[in-house]
């Protein structure tokens, strides 16, 4: 099976040039919401709404939790480009298709990007409802050569070859941690292991990850960081722990996408609190350094 699908510049262009003229705003700033995660969109002021299904090229999703709509306006005064909702690999989508959006945040000068997800807990350490602060991450599903870098590299999107060993920006990391302190929020701070999905992993695979690293595990961000960092954008990743990953075959707890979407519920006003807090301290109208 071909896993690349071809965009061409244009066809960045071409979506880009629909939003510019659906919004008001130039946003510096995306954010990308993860499972559960939407409601923190009902909070941009001056916002203007646009369905994915309205702007060509942008693949729309299918699975609970993601609406599928890009709100773009103003939160803690920047302006903010919001995806309501993503895509997944697992729902037949390729590399390409998935990061599609983040390439035409790059054609609207978007400079900085704040990804979510819903994560299970690895480290047992961790509990359902808290949050970690993404350090690194692992792309088991990259690492055999799934990117969306594959194929032909165009020199005006980004370089051939891409430094992945600052995926997670420093300072951006820095001021997460003194926000979370500052506001009395638990702030765990680990390593995001991708997985393909959609099956939930099982209790070997969760003793294999922990054994390599992985503190949470998932199944998405990691195309989307890769294609960010590509294009130059600096990105603070953000994990809620949906729940607790089961390590024992003979315990009788199990996972269920209601069980992911439940606890973002729990997730979603703490992680609320924390991306306004760092949106309020970073230069307002730019993706400027805090």
């Amino acid at each position: 099976m071909n896993e690349i699908t071809s965009f061409t510049l244009n066809d960045y262009k071409a979506s880009a040039d629909v939003i510019r003229t659906r919004t008001r705003h130039r946003p510096s700033i995306g954010l990308v919401l993860g499972s559960g995660l939407n409601s923190l969109a009902s909070q941009v002021q001056e916002a203007e709404v646009i369905p994915y299904a309205e702007i060509p090229h942008f693949p729309t999703p299918t699975v609970e939790g993601h609406t599928g709509r890009l709100v773009i306006g103003r939160l803690a005064g920047a302006e903010v480009m919001v995806m309501q909702g993503r895509v997944h690999y697992y729902e037949g989508y390729s590399p390409q298709q998935v990061t599609y959006p983040i390439r035409v945040m790059q054609f609207l000068g978007v400079e900085l990007l704040i990804v979510t997800n819903a994560a299970g807990g690895v480290n047992p350490s961790f509990h359902a409802g808290e949050l970690m602060l993404i350090k690194d991450h692992l792309n088991l599903i990259g690492m055999g050569g799934l990117s969306p870098l594959r194929g032909p590299n165009n020199p005006a999107l980004g370089p051939r070859f891409l430094d992945m060993s600052q995926a997670y920006d420093r300072s951006l990391r820095q001021l997460a941690r003194r926000v979370a302190r500052e506001l009395q929020i638990t702030l765990h701070e680990g390593v995001y292991a991708c997985l393909a999905g959609p099956a939930f992993e099982t209790p070997a695979e969760i003793r294999f990850l922990r054994l390599i690293g992985a503190d949470a595990v998932g199944m998405s961000t990691v195309f989307e960081v890769t294609v960010a960092r590509h294009g130059g954008m600096r990105v603070l990743g953000l994990s809620g722990i949906s729940n607790i990953a089961v390590d024992d075959p003979d315990t009788e707890a199990s996972t269920t996408h209601e069980e992911v979407l439940e606890a973002g519920n729990v997730v979603a006003p703490q992680l609320a609190r924390l991306i306004i807090g760092i949106l309020a301290r970073l230069p307002h109208g730019t993706g400027g350094r805090p």
